[in-house]
């Protein structure tokens, strides 16, 4: 197996209105004006947004994330609106399991991006990278089993749903939740192309 560190594969790509990108040291302030301005739609489901981080907080967050796609362990992604440049989300393929390889993608949109189905686009140029660039077997998305909106971008973007963990985590409230786990193969993933 080649080492991780060792791994070459472009820090970008684009969708249809997407540009997809590694983080870069500077993100800090445009993701942390997205954070505050969706604070009510990140709280129930996202544990960081407890307690809200301050531009320092999340600069540095992204400098630790830029680190983690260097040496391949976490991969974030920024979402940019191509045509405005503007900050739209986050995403990426966390949980990376290089030997066989399989990983998970997580996301979250700024609310005044909401409904436009910039997440599920999202998510498929990232599983298209994920299969042909990154050479994935398996691909995961894991979410709140409340969290109906995500579970719709799981399903719109072709994944099945394989299992529903009962009382597995605890959301940022803590209270005991279930997790939905939904997949997609490679072999799956090249028959739907």
């Amino acid at each position: 197996m080649i080492p991780p560190i060792l791994r070459d594969f472009p820090e970008q790509f684009e969708t249809e209105r997407l540009l997809i990108r590694a983080p870069l040291p500077g993100d800090g302030a445009e993701v942390n004006a997205a954070i505050l301005e969706s604070l009510d739609r990140l709280r129930p489901w996202m544990e960081w947004v407890h307690p809200v981080p301050s531009v320092d907080d999340t600069e540095a967050n992204i400098r630790q994330a830029r680190a983690d796609f260097l040496t391949r362990t976490e991969l974030r992604l920024h979402l940019y609106e191509k045509t405005t440049g503007a900050f739209v989300g986050s995403s990426g393929l966390h949980r990376i399991d290089w030997r066989v390889p399989k990983m998970e993608i997580g996301y979250w949109v700024r609310t005044r991006y909401e409904g436009q189905g910039y997440v599920t686009e999202a998510v498929r140029g990232i599983t298209r990278f994920a299969f042909e660039t990154l050479g994935a077997r398996r691909v995961e998305i894991r979410c709140d089993a409340n969290n109906a909106r995500s579970a719709r971008v799981a399903e719109r973007a072709g994944y099945r749903l394989e299992a529903r963990l009962r009382s597995e985590a605890i959301t940022p409230s803590g209270a005991l939740r279930d997790t939905l786990i939904y997949a997609l193969l490679a072999d799956e993933w090249e028959r739907g192309k």
